[in-house]
């Protein structure tokens, strides 16, 4: 199947465009993986991101020079691959004996993060919760955290569950309001 066959293929979106693409290219696009890489694994896949890439921009691209397109693409992924697999090489001495000299006591540097990222949060709500009126405060937390029945909770506050229903409401609004305000809601 000639190129422009195959570029027809991906415009309608069709399956067999990556099968028509991997038989008339995959042993090309592997080699300029391989070239980059030396490794078998990382060269497949590559050259797997390579028709997953091809699908997702073809169309609206319509290349003119589909194996030069292809080459393109494979190269930029397996450089991307490269980079990926040497950037603890690269950092510099002193961070990643800093990071020796940590490591035992910390598990992953993500886990790290998100845990800053849940004490900052915490102490958000913490701070949200002693500026209501203690009866809100007890509400929502009844609600949110016991997971307690907006009828539970009226029964227990003497309350109807429509008032319940509107206290929860409007602390759900402030709270919204300051999530917003700190950059936890895009």
């Amino acid at each position: 199947m000639d190129d422009k066959q195959i570029i027809e293929l991906y415009f309608s979106r069709n399956e067999k465009a990556i099968e028509e693409s991997s038989l008339k290219y995959g042993s090309y696009c592997y080699s300029i993986a391989y070239n980059i890489l030396c490794d078998k694994l990382d060269s497949e896949e590559c050259v797997n991101d390579t028709w997953l890439r091809t699908w997702n921009t073809i169309p609206p691209q319509r290349p003119n020079y589909f194996k030069l397109f292809l080459a393109k693409i494979t190269r930029n992924l397996s450089f991307d691959k490269l980079r990926e697999k040497n950037s603890e090489k690269r950092a510099d001495g002193d961070s990643v004996t800093a990071f020796e000299e940590v490591e035992e006591f910390l598990s992953d540097t993500r886990d790290l993060t998100e845990e800053l990222e849940r004490k900052e949060f915490l102490k958000l709500l913490n701070d949200f919760l002693s500026s209501l009126s203690p009866r809100e405060c007890n509400i929502f937390i009844r609600r949110y955290f016991y997971m307690a029945s907006t009828a539970d909770i009226a029964k227990l506050y003497n309350l109807k569950e429509g008032n319940v229903l509107m206290i929860l409401s409007r602390t759900r609004k402030k709270f919204r309001e300051i999530l917003d305000k700190e950059g936890y809601i895009i």
